[in-house]
């Protein structure tokens, strides 16, 4: 009796064992997936720069008013990003061409008969996930072009400032996926097929972002 109950102890252990290899390589596995997913996820928020802009309130005019500053920066966008092929020179043509952005805003709002003032920053800006025509590009902290209209307390607009996704109807609008892999291309033309892996590493983000909210609080 002894010797079975051993053996059936040791079966037990065993198997212990086993299934705890298991969940550790199936542990392993998920997390190895998630940190090569994140790496794709990271690259896509690093290679596209954002404009975003505030309207002065949620008045139709100034509703309005936003949109005609928004073709005309778009209308300049070539001139200010010319000859750029990354990311990381479009945020430093950006900076290099701050005031004529903010002139060209200035100008559509005094044209249009206001004297809102104008503020414009370059910086990290989190967004919520944005649905296009033909990609989604998921929630995070992205580098934009901001520009706040008066008192910036209106509905926003924003969309892709580089590559030049979002462009007037009478230009010629590029494609997000020729500054993407294969793979970050795979990513934000099929979302669906990483749902979940989005949902995780934009819930970390998320609350990273508001983590770093508080504290400055504080």
């Amino acid at each position: 009796m002894k010797i079975e109950g051993m053996k059936f102890r040791n079966r037990r252990i065993e198997w212990s064992v086993a299934v705890r290899a298991f969940a550790a390589g199936l542990v392993f596995a998920i997390v190895m997936s998630l940190c090569g997913f994140n790496l794709n996820y990271k690259s896509i928020r690093e290679n596209v720069l954002r404009l975003h802009i505030l309207a002065n309130s949620d008045s139709i005019e100034d509703q309005v008013l936003k949109l005609k500053v928004r073709d005309a920066v778009l209308e300049a966008s070539p001139e200010i990003f010319e000859g750029v092929l990354t990311e990381d020179e479009a945020v430093k043509a950006a900076k290099e061409k701050i005031e004529l952005i903010k002139l060209t805003a200035e100008k559509v709002i005094l044209d249009e008969g206001y004297y809102y003032p104008v503020t414009v920053e370059i910086g990290q800006t989190y967004f919520d996930k944005r649905v296009y025509d033909d990609f989604t590009l998921p929630a995070g902290n992205y580098e934009a072009v901001r520009i706040l209209i008066g008192n910036g307390q209106g509905k926003n607009w924003w969309c892709v400032m580089f590559p030049s996704v979002c462009v007037p109807a009478a230009s010629k609008r590029e494609d997000v996926s020729s500054v993407l892999t294969n793979k970050q291309n795979d990513m934000i033309k099929n979302p669906s097929k990483y749902k979940a892996r989005f949902k995780v590493v934009e819930f970390f983000d998320y609350l990273q972002n508001k983590i770093a909210k508080i504290s400055k609080k504080f």
